[in-house]
């Protein structure tokens, strides 16, 4: 079998050398989408009261100092990406 390199043509390749470079071009793919954690939130104050143990008091005190660059709000709702507002707290 011939060693197939990225100037072979794609007219000379085999069926099987074909899927093979497909094959570990997806896995190549796959693993970079694996490797992106899907980013994690919580919601509302009580969202915050869990993630830091924390009371409803020092939960609203946090949104509005600390966390605020985490914290997007919009009404009622409010949502606070995980990663950052741990990030905010050990810095503060």
């Amino acid at each position: 079998m011939e060693k197939v390199d990225s100037n072979t043509p794609i007219a000379l390749l085999t069926v099987r050398q074909l899927q093979e470079v497909l094959g570990l071009a997806q896995e190549t793919q796959k693993k970079e989408v694996k490797e992106e954690s899907p980013k994690k939130y919580v919601y509302g104050l009580a969202g915050i009261r869990k993630l830091f143990n924390i009371s409803h008091a020092t939960a609203q005190r946090y949104k509005d100092t600390i966390l605020a660059d985490a914290v997007s709000q919009q009404g009622r709702i409010i949502i606070v990406d995980v990663e950052k507002a741990m990030e905010l707290f050990q810095k503060k």
